[in-house]
């Protein structure tokens, strides 16, 4: 069923729930912001493309998708699948796989795959999340330190060897920014919360801001900003452009728009099974697909990229008393008020505030608790499992590692049955 539908049933969209769900649909906006920039960046588009990705996934999946209070985006999940498309493909490319995949969303809803998703192992799905944040954290080494490599970086372990060439030559100030923006985003999500009058404010908007104000005090020529790197956010919302899609062309993205579309499967639902747990609703697996399957066929025509449910966003949607998804549409509201108001403050924005932010998300997606947890008391075969696929997302490829995996899985499987 509809999210829409059933909060209307239940509801939940009178006068009495709108106060709360409009609060939570603003903070999570303020959320919502520094992280679709930082996403988009390292994504390899452009920052205000991560505006307008969050922007339209937010208003389609709140009102099409199968749980009330998701909150969907891009998401750090999807960095180093989108990243290396748009290094193959270019982002026309990158936006030409998110529509063919919002299809194969579609029919995997409608097809009613939503129930196989939650079969994929927890091993797979730690390794390959695991591997993700690897990767995240060290693409982020230039803009923090401030570094300028050189050489060929397809691969991991060639851009590792690369940053660890120049990183003596790290820039000072761009690096003490990234640092300082790193403490923030760290210590304060731990300190801001006991602050009366400073619960509801993210860490990572603190940081950002602190950093901006710093730059736009300082004006250190070394330190890259959006404006030097991006020229600024445009201060206008894009019309919509459907993109030129040629048969040669979608044969070339057929691989890519599956991994799109099977990642952003796995993580939607993942979404979905944790707001369950902290709302105490119970979401439709098939209609969530059919959700984000909209909301990827929209998104690239309004000039965004991939999206999918966000974990942490849904997780600050639902402690500040979102119960309908009007907070999600309030929630791209403020962006399209950021976007029309606030677009030329962000040419000081520096780009290692905003690595520093992707560092902690990195961080987050790793889970190095349920990491080592997994390795320390799983079974020889899990752990087998888990380090076959952090190893192949690492150095591989993000498909290759969960497709190894689940096939690894199901021969374990079939062997304990024999």
């Amino acid at each position: 069923m509809i999210a829409l539908l059933e909060a209307h049933r239940a509801g939940l969209l009178a006068r009495a729930h709108l106060l709360r769900n409009v609060i939570a649909g603003l903070v999570v906006g303020v959320v919502a912001m520094p992280l679709a920039m930082a996403f988009a960046i390292a994504s390899g588009a452009k920052p205000e493309q991560g505006l307008y990705t969050a922007i339209v996934a937010g208003v389609a999946t709140a009102l099409f998708g199968g749980t009330r209070v998701q909150i969907s985006g891009p998401t750090g999940a999807f960095i180093a699948v989108l990243a290396g498309i748009t290094a193959q493909y270019g982002i026309a490319g990158l936006q030409i796989a998110t529509l063919m995949a919002g299809f194969i969303l579609l029919a995997m809803g409608v097809g009613r795959l939503g129930g196989v998703i939650r079969f994929i192992p927890d091993p797979v799905i730690v390794g390959f999340t695991s591997g993700i944040g690897v990767i995240i954290w060290v693409g982020q080494w230039k803009d923090f330190f401030g570094l300028h490599p050189t050489g060929p970086t397809l691969h991991f372990h060639e851009k590792l060897i690369g940053l660890l060439q120049v990183l003596p030559q790290l820039d000072a100030a761009t690096s003490l920014i990234g640092i300082g923006s790193l403490v923030v985003v760290m210590g304060g999500a731990k300190l801001l919360p006991r602050i009366p009058g400073l619960r509801r404010v993210p860490s990572p908007l603190v940081a950002m801001l602190l950093a901006t104000g710093i730059q736009a005090l300082w004006h250190f020529p070394s330190v890259a900003t959006l404006g030097s790197a991006f020229g600024g956010i445009p201060r206008a919302l894009p019309g919509i452009s459907f993109p030129e899609i040629s048969l040669g062309q979608a044969l070339q993205l057929i691989g890519p728009a599956f991994a799109i579309a099977l990642l952003g499967a796995i993580e939607s639902l993942l979404t979905a099974v944790v707001a369950d747990g902290m709302a105490g609703t119970k979401h439709d697996s098939n209609q969530e697909l059919i959700g984000q399957g909209i909301a990827n066929l929209l998104a690239p025509l309004f000039g965004g990229f991939a999206a999918t449910g966000a974990i942490a966003r849904t997780a600050t949607n639902i402690r500040n008393g979102a119960n309908s998804p009007v907070a999600g549409v309030v929630h791209a509201l403020f962006l399209v008020m950021v976007i029309v108001l606030l677009a030329p403050f962000a040419a000081a924005v520096p780009l290692a505030a905003l690595a520093a932010i992707l560092f902690a998300t990195a961080w987050n997606m790793s889970d190095v608790p349920h990491f080592l947890r997994v390795l320390r008391r799983a079974p020889l075969s899990d752990k087998l499992l888990l380090a076959v696929t952090f190893l192949l997302t690492v150095f591989v490829d993000l498909v290759v590692a969960v497709n190894v995996g689940v096939v690894i899985a199901a021969l374990l499987f079939m062997k304990r049955m024999s």
